[in-house]
Parts: structure tokens; C-alpha cells; sequence
């Protein structure tokens, strides 16, 4: 998928579109007839000619039980991939992979970090 123009470009073709004609702007800097006269288009009738976000928004079929598992995560914090995934079957019905589960806590910072179980060395460098 091709990425929108930049900020920069948009603006200085608004620019020259208001003190030239539009195509001849377009011309000028490399784009398109139509995306000129559609940038002034939205200058009008907006204000501004920002690009729209690119691509759609990513959504998880976990967004509906983020209280669920929070909860399952604030009565036991060490619990398992595989127990919530197991509480999730049995309690809400719910079949979900272990790499979308991890996924799903890894985006939203709930994931718990077990401590080396050894201490550190006591020795100083030397």
C-alpha cells in the first residue's frame, strides 16, 4: 500500500494552487490533477488538508474481556497463558490462541516477569 503525501507537500501545493491555477500547481510539483483540486477541496470546506490514518484500526476479539482478564491478572499475578486461556474456555466460552493472548497482554503492558532465582554475584570489578 502507498504511503500519503507529506504535510510539507500538501501545503505547498495549497500554496501555489491559491496563486496559480490548480493544475498548473499539480503540474508544478508532481501530483496528481485530481488530488491538487481535491486538496483544495478540503482547504475550503475544512481548513485544513491533513492526511486520514492509513489502514484500519487492529482489534482484538479480547477487547470485550479486558476486565475479565485484568481481574483474572489482580487476583493472581503469576497466573499462566494457559490457565487464563482455560478460564476463558470454561468460564466464558471463549477459544483463543496462546500468541493472541500473549499479544493482546503484551500491548496493554500485563505481562509479569519473573526474578532470576539465583542471586547476583557479590564480586566487585576489579
Amino acid at each position: 500500500m502507498g504511503r500519503p503525501y507529506s504535510q510539507d507537500l500538501r501545503e505547498r501545493v495549497v500554496d501555489a494552487a491559491g496563486a496559480t491555477s490548480r493544475r498548473q500547481a499539480a503540474a508544478r510539483f508532481g501530483v496528481g490533477i485530481a488530488t491538487a483540486i481535491r486538496w483544495m477541496a478540503a482547504l475550503t470546506t475544512s481548513g485544513t488538508v491533513v492526511a486520514r490514518p492509513q489502514g484500519r484500526a487492529r482489534r482484538s476479539k479480547l477487547d470485550p474481556h479486558e476486565a475479565y482478564l485484568r481481574g483474572l491478572i489482580a487476583e493472581r499475578d503469576d497466573l499462566t497463558l494457559e490457565e487464563m486461556r482455560a478460564r476463558l474456555k470454561d468460564e466464558r466460552d471463549l477459544t483463543v490462541g496462546l500468541g493472541t493472548l500473549w499479544a493482546f497482554l503484551d500491548a496493554r503492558g500485563l505481562t509479569y516477569k519473573k526474578r532470576q532465582p539465583t542471586p547476583r554475584s557479590r564480586t566487585a570489578r576489579t
